[in-house]
């Protein structure tokens, strides 16, 4: 029998921690790894819990905010960008930029684009983005963070009566994915998880094409992160205290599903009609970074602690099956030296899609791919309303090709025109939690694992993303 997930927090002694304490329970490091025995047991216990629902978040159209005041946490290499993106879009306003470090917060203030914008720096503490969230001139957070403080910003933004927009992955730990859908029921505030793969445009151009029935009923979907960031692991000048290094010498999984995962769920109407049911993860054996942390660390003395067995191996590769029988394959490279690949294939039965590695495919039968004028017309007809709207203004902001910035312009006009948002915390959750759930499979030869249901079994009436801008789109682009 499901236990109850209050009984659970009660009785495991994590319901007096209060919603913004840290788990108890954490993750075991790689020494304490033993394959067989049900290590990691907590991630298990955590994953078999279920919720009563508070609200349905899905579809749900909070008031409508004229004009967005936003406030930046975390200025790095994805935030700054995120503060030019957003200072050219209309009815924002920039009102707080925070980062440890003041030079970055300063740099990040220097790339706004417009004006209107007073934004205010925060650089004193590490706590220093409590008071960001604080202010009562900001309407939206936007946290991008090293990964740990993802959750512990975000919740905290939801209790001071902000809407989130939190980096990938929203959290790290099954316990930190639920207190977010729990944050988000409880105080009706948007938890946006920023997957900007959702905003490529083949992604976007094969959901519109799945939603017109062009690929038939699909069957298997594919979908990686194989991006060679090896050696900026222990670059000193990439990532604020090798914070990533750490996530990849302490954990051993999918560490970062999402961006193969997001339009997946989209296209196979995950959490809208459909949901992740069970999944089972493998993992190669380490071949290449504990070498690299040992030789580095000979220069780097601040590398020393990172030093010893990692756990995280070259590939990983875990496959999920849908309630309807759909399946899912995932893969997660980050130390070997391939061409980048977010794989995206679609496979119906009518057609088939893939994009990497190599240029953007679609077939309709075994004979072999479109040639470039069919695919021409597949891509006149059925490109989607946002980029046809927004899509060369994006091309021009920038941000991976464009995507970037569709992704924050469609925000935006949510908000301002009081639309239920595309990702919502239930995607949030769920695409974040194949990181954990796979460190679990991993560590027990394999074995299946259930994938919470953090609707609730809301799944089955809510509504797919509306793609069709016929509500909104009203929000203009100003680049000067």
């Amino acid at each position: 029998m499901t236990t109850n997930r209050r009984t659970f927090l009660k009785q495991s002694g994590l319901a007096g921690a209060g919603l913004l304490g840290t788990s108890l329970l954490g993750t075991a490091c790689a020494e304490n790894v033993k394959a067989g025995d049900d290590s990691l047991a907590h991630i298990r216990q955590q994953a078999s819990q279920s919720h009563i629902q508070q609200f349905n978040m899905c579809g749900y159209a909070a008031p409508a905010i004229e004009t967005v005041r936003i406030g930046f946490v975390g200025v790095g290499n994805r935030g700054s960008a995120a503060v030019e993106r957003m200072s050219y879009i209309q009815g924002v306003a920039i009102n707080a930029i925070c980062d440890v470090r003041p030079a970055k917060a300063e740099a990040a203030k220097q790339r706004i684009k417009s004006t209107g914008h007073e934004a205010t720096l925060y650089t004193e503490s590490d706590e220093s983005w409590k008071t960001v969230c604080d202010r009562d001139d900001i309407d939206l957070v936007y946290i991008a963070t090293h990964w740990k403080m993802h959750t512990p910003i975000a919740l905290y933004a939801m209790e001071q009566g902000k809407h989130v927009a939190v980096e990938i992955p929203a959290a790290t730990t099954v316990e930190d994915c639920w207190k977010l859908v729990e944050a988000s029921e409880k105080t009706k505030k948007h938890c946006v998880i920023l997957e900007n793969c959702c905003y490529d445009f083949f992604e976007l151009l094969t959901l519109n094409l799945v939603r017109q029935g062009f690929f038939g009923e699909l069957i298997h979907a594919e979908g990686a992160y194989i991006h060679d960031i090896l050696h900026s692991l222990v670059d000193p000048e990439k990532r604020y205290d090798f914070w990533r290094l750490e996530e990849n010498t302490k954990r051993n999984g999918n560490l970062y599903p999402t961006h193969g995962l997001g339009p997946i769920c989209q296209a196979l109407d995950i959490n809208r009609g459909d949901r992740l049911e069970y999944m089972t993860s493998m993992a190669s054996n380490d071949f290449m970074l504990r070498s690299l942390v040992e030789e580095a660390a000979k220069e780097t003395t601040e590398l020393r602690k990172h030093v010893g067995p990692t756990s995280r191996g070259n590939m990983n590769t875990s496959a999920i099956r849908t309630a309807k029988g759909k399946t899912i394959m995932l893969q997660h490279d980050v130390s070997s030296p391939r061409p980048y690949s977010r794989i995206h294939l679609l496979s119906g039965t009518k057609a088939t899609a893939q994009k990497y590695p190599l240029p953007a495919r679609i077939a309709t039968g075994h004979e072999g791919w479109l040639d470039e004028q069919a695919f021409a017309e597949l891509e006149a007809n059925y490109t989607p309303s946002i980029v046809k709207k927004v899509g060369e203004l994006a091309k021009q902001v920038g941000g991976h090709g464009g995507m970037d910035f569709l992704m924050d312009w469609r925000l935006i006009d949510c908000l301002r025109n009081g639309l239920p948002v595309d990702m919502d915390v239930y995607d949030a959750a769920l695409w974040s939690v194949i990181g954990p759930l796979s460190e679990w499979s991993v560590a027990n030869r394999s074995a299946p694992i259930d994938i919470p249901d953090f609707t609730n079994g809301a799944w089955k009436a809510n509504q797919p993303v509306d793609i069709s801008l016929e509500k909104g789109g009203t929000t203009t682009v100003n680049l000067g």
